[in-house]
């Protein structure tokens, strides 16, 4: 299993993780991520960690489909990708409705027919193997009834195939992941479930497939206060990151076996009665889908992890090089 910090996306104020940066890669960590959603964006970011180390590879999970058209996207990891030479790794996603519709101002119908076409462009960019066009309804290329013709990068790509990876929840977009793309990027992954949940969906995935899960590790001798840490980010989640009649996340907790429960979370969320939606997360599903406790506990609940699908664990929540220590010796032994 290979071992990635995942970094998020700024919260109220701006986020200057270099020094971690700088020690997940003096420990032998694969890889670092950030994010983006309606704040800082995903990119500014890795050009400045990438301008500091020479190793560690650079992931976006996820750079916003909607935020740019699919040359953009393009254009922007070939620059990075040269910059820091070779070591991007694309991470791309929908998104959902609230996000699409309220920020970036664009229409969120057909996500997966978007994610095509948003792909294959992308790919004829790096690859330049002839002028770019996009045939479909989301991304027409050239501007139909315009003076536009199709145009190939003035700049060769260092690698015709950077590295691409979907954040996907519900089956059929982690069957186009598998399709598609070179990894897949759960938000939240319960290891004892991936299997029930999306084995038909990953049938299809190629060798060396990487399924990288994001996981919140708290190292703490305090269980009770590390798993109320957990339930405040999934309150969040379930609760108010997304539509009433369309929350993704929501979704996916029901697909765990907690579909009544992520109703009522959101119900009680929406009406305003947060601290009640807070203590009606299970603890077993916080638990189920993090690592948390002394080093000991974290120790044998990785062994779920490591007899799951799962190939990379991006970890969120440690930050000082004597917690990713820790952390680097419990997952990778």
């Amino acid at each position: 299993m290979k071992l990635g910090l995942n970094l998020g996306y700024w919260q109220r104020h701006a986020d200057d993780a270099t020094e971690s940066v700088l020690a997940a890669e003096r420990l032998g960590y694969d890889s670092v991520w950030t994010a983006e959603a309606y704040g800082s964006d995903v990119f500014t970011p890795l050009a400045w960690y990438g301008a500091r180390t020479s190793r560690i590879k650079l992931g976006t999970s996820i750079a916003q489909m909607s935020a740019r058209p699919p040359v953009t996207t393009a254009m922007t990891a070939m620059t990075l990708d040269h910059l820091t030479g070779g070591r991007l790794l694309l991470g791309i996603g929908a998104s959902g409705p609230q996000v699409v519709e309220g920020w970036y101002g664009q229409p969120f119908a057909r996500p997966l027919a978007r994610t095509r076409e948003y792909v294959d462009i992308m790919r004829q960019v790096w690859r330049r193997e002839h002028p770019v066009t996009g045939d479909g309804p989301h991304y027409p290329l050239p501007l139909p009834g315009g003076l536009g013709k199709p145009l190939k990068p003035i700049t060769h790509p260092l690698r015709p195939d950077i590295p691409l990876y979907l954040g996907a929840e519900g089956p059929r977009n982690v069957a186009l992941a598998a399709e598609l793309g070179q990894g897949w990027l759960p938000l939240f992954a319960f290891p004892g479930k991936i299997e029930e949940m999306y084995g038909p969906a990953l049938a299809g995935r190629s060798p060396g497939f990487d399924i990288a899960a994001m996981v919140m590790v708290v190292i703490s001798d305090d269980v009770r206060s590390a798993l109320d840490g957990v339930k405040m980010m999934l309150t969040l989640y379930i609760g108010g990151m997304g539509a009433n009649h369309r929350n993704f996340h929501a979704d996916i907790i029901g697909r765990m076996g907690y579909a009544s429960a992520a109703e009522h979370i959101q119900s009680l969320y929406l009406a305003g009665r947060k601290d009640e939606a807070f203590r009606a997360i299970p603890d077993e599903l916080a638990d189920g889908i993090s690592l948390v406790g002394p080093p000991g506990r974290i120790k044998e609940r990785l062994e779920l992890w490591h007899d799951s699908p799962v190939t990379s664990l991006l970890v969120m929540g440690p930050r000082d090089e004597p917690s990713l220590r820790v952390v680097r010796d419990l997952v990778l032994g």
